[in-house]
């Protein structure tokens, strides 16, 4: 679907009536046009894509005179007389009097009487909620729609399905049904201008036209005919979401020939056979899918996701011993530099008695240190280096780098991974790595330039954290929990929403809760503070101090969502936890867990009835992908692609990434091969195509260098 703005030069000789201003419509004009731009309309497409927010069918509407006291309903009817009531108690409740074929029920709206002057005698209204028994049969809706006026053109009996659409003050539902009865047909005759699949195209793939499409979405004659429309509108934004995106892989893949690495099993084979465990099946299928990607003379892209614990970075030391083997180097680049120095740790207690060499690059290096793994990077001494994005300046010089593994992938933006990647002559293979789960139909939408694997399984003996739910009155017993655990050695961490106080929200803060808890709920102890406004080296230090033992209770904000391993530390405790989403409560959760103690996620929340079913699902789920799943249902899928990622992107009105990835799978198909047989979109039956490519995506199709 092409975006919604009028033509620029770019459209010369390609201008659609769709895109001409939504004032030149039957019964808007001006004054209207200026109201609808709250609502985001500014063209006829604008209008047309303007996306219904419910359906209500003849079966789910009751007749009035069928509306008993108990039932919770949806009614429809013509409002035959109005007026406001005052009570003793001062309340003013406005009433209507609603009639269909079968009968009249009153419907009223306590304390709202201002709605006097909003409906009319004569209007038609749509109304849902429970009937009651109060001087007879009375209706207090939960909702209710104007879905027709007397003389506005807007016919609300059209038809079996009653459709609402998001409306405002200024442009109310009957006025943009009105609209869409007079302009309906003209609109749907000018998307035929829109149609970019072929008949052919659309009969393999199962899809209606666009404008029937549009026809069910607007006029349905049953709520499966707008499940149909909107299946086409999706697959639409998906397909050519995933347009972007297949030209970036193949960019990324066919730009430079990739390095056909030569595996010997020469270092990979003393490692397997060295660990004191077993790879999980998992483990070993995503390996063998990484080794057949290096030894091909394509280039790998391709995206490692994986559960906090699931061994995610053994299985990229593999890949990285791989590229050794051949005579390359493979480069580890992590966030922050406490975490690199933990790879780097690790990675050398496994890999330096197999003979190879590992350097450590960071900002915070003394000069002559730097000087020396420099010198060890550039003459190849160094086989594996691990560092921050201290790897992409330009005083860095590989000798032969053949693999980049990003740790924590979405802490960087895209420009600062491209940069890692196009320093040599030769292509390296990549592998980025995510620890935060997400569910796959939104993995494939948001990286569908890259190839997926998933570490679905996690290491047997394992221990799931406990984790319990408390009201804040329960606040006192949760400390002494946290006492009793440095009582036996142990650490925790105990979380908040905020920096510091604020008068917007009536909600604990760290800086001032960690004053509170040092000197009046552990003066004994030795409590820790770390938050997003310290500079990067005071929270370097704190959480050095944390590491090594010095600090018994770290009082955080989020900051220490993606951290480094303190295998001590044995509770989480999350403030207001109701207002984290799921899955940064299982990222926060993932801090504690890796030792051998038993260790617990304490959730001190007061949450209203929504929050507390949320935070339920939390409790009960210990899997971090059917976190994410159950967080993209609550939360939608927000901004796709994020301001790290310096592209802007239309946000998703008819796909939804829970439910839609069957469509997500062949849009996805269908892009790659379009791209493979036609990389620049040149031929003349994809002129259509390209137009609406550019249209939607061109700022992101420009800095991948693929406009």
């Amino acid at each position: 679907m092409p975006s919604s703005r009028p033509c620029s030069a770019r459209d010369v000789g390609r201008y659609s009536r769709l895109d001409g201003p939504v004032q030149f419509l039957k019964g808007v004009g001006p004054k209207r046009a200026d109201a609808l731009v709250g609502l985001g309309i500014a063209t006829a497409r604008d209008m047309l894509y303007h996306v219904p927010r419910r359906y209500d069918d003849a079966s789910t509407v009751t007749p009035i005179g069928k509306a008993d006291v108990g039932m919770d309903v949806n009614i429809v009817g013509t409002v035959r007389s109005k007026g406001v009531i005052p009570t003793r108690a001062g309340l003013r409740i406005f009433q209507a009097v609603l009639q269909d074929d079968s009968g009249l029920v009153t419907v009223a709206w306590p304390g709202q009487p201002w709605l006097d002057r909003k409906l009319r005698e004569g209007d038609t209204l749509l109304a849902s909620g429970p009937v009651k028994f109060f001087h007879g049969r009375q209706l207090q809706p939960r909702e209710f729609t104007v879905i027709g006026r007397q003389g506005s053109g807007s016919d609300a009996a059209a038809g079996t399905v009653f459709v609402t659409y998001p409306a405002s003050e200024e442009v109310p539902q009957w006025v943009i049904r009105g609209i869409f009865e007079r302009n309906l047909d003209a609109l749907l005759s000018w998307a035929d201008e829109d149609e970019y699949l072929t008949e052919e195209a659309r009969a393999k793939l199962g899809l209606i036209p666009l404008s029937e499409a549009l026809r069910r979405l607007h006029r349905p004659t049953e709520p499966s005919e707008a499940e149909e429309g909107r299946a086409r509108l999706a697959f639409d934004e998906l397909f050519f979401l995933q347009l972007v995106q297949a030209r970036a892989r193949r960019e990324a893949l066919e730009s430079r020939p990739g390095i056909p690495h030569q595996r010997t099993n020469a270092r990979v084979r003393p490692l397997h056979e060295g660990l004191p465990f077993s790879l999980t099946d998992a483990q070993a299928r995503v390996l063998r899918d990484i080794s057949a990607d290096m030894v091909s003379d394509r280039r790998m892209s391709r995206l490692l996701q994986g559960d906090v614990g699931s061994g995610k970075t053994l299985v990229a030391l593999f890949a990285m011993l791989i590229a050794t083997e051949g005579g390359y180097q493979a480069a580890l680049m992590a966030p922050t530099e406490i975490l690199a120095e933990q790879h780097a740790r690790r990675v050398r207690e496994l890999v330096e008695p197999l003979g190879v060499e590992v350097a450590l690059l960071t900002g915070s290096l003394a000069a002559a240190d730097r000087r020396e793994a420099l010198e060890r990077v550039a003459s190849g001494r160094a086989n594996l280096v691990v560092g921050t994005h201290a790897l992409i300046q330009e005083t860095v010089s590989f000798h032969r780098l053949g693999l980049v593994v990003v740790d924590e992938q979405h802490r960087f933006g895209v420009r600062q991974r491209m940069a890692l990647l196009e320093r040599n002559d030769a292509v390296p293979d990549v592998l980025v790595m995510s620890a935060t789960p997400i569910p796959r139909s939104m993995a494939m939408a948001l990286y569908g330039d890259l190839d997926l694997s998933v570490l679905d399984e996690m290491p047997p003996g394992r221990k799931p954290v406990v984790t319990s739910l408390r009201p804040p009155e329960k606040r006192d017993q949760v400390y002494r929990f946290v006492e009793d655990e440095i009582a036996r050695g142990r650490q925790a961490y105990i979380v908040y929403p905020l920096v510091a106080e604020s008068e917007k929200v009536d909600l604990l803060a760290a800086s001032e809760e960690h004053e509170r808890l040092r000197t009046r709920v552990f003066p004994e102890r030795r409590l820790g503070l770390i938050h997003g406004q310290l500079s990067p080296a005071d929270k370097d230090q704190v959480m050095r101090s944390f590491l090594a033992g010095d600090i018994d209770i770290l009082v955080a904000t989020t900051v220490i969502e993606v951290g480094i391993d303190v295998g001590n530390a044995s509770v989480m405790v999350i403030e207001h936890a109701e207002r984290f989403g799921l899955s940064q409560l299982h990222q926060l959760r993932g801090r504690v867990g890796r030792g051998s103690a038993e260790s617990h996620c304490i959730l001190v929340a007061d949450p209203g009835d929504e929050a507390l079913e949320r935070l339920k699902i939390f409790r009960d789920t210990a899997d971090g992908f059917e976190v994410a799943r159950a967080d993209l249902r609550i939360r939608g899928e927000g901004d796709l692609f994020g301001s790290k990622q310096h592209g802007r992107d239309p946000s998703l009105r008819f796909a939804d990434l829970l439910t839609d990835e069957r469509i997500i799978e062949v849009a996805q198909r269908e892009a790659r091969a379009l791209i493979e047989t036609d990389p620049d979109l040149k031929r003349p039956e994809h002129e259509r195509v390209r137009e609406i490519l550019i249209d939607r995506y061109g700022e992101r199709l420009e800095m991948f260098g693929v406009g």
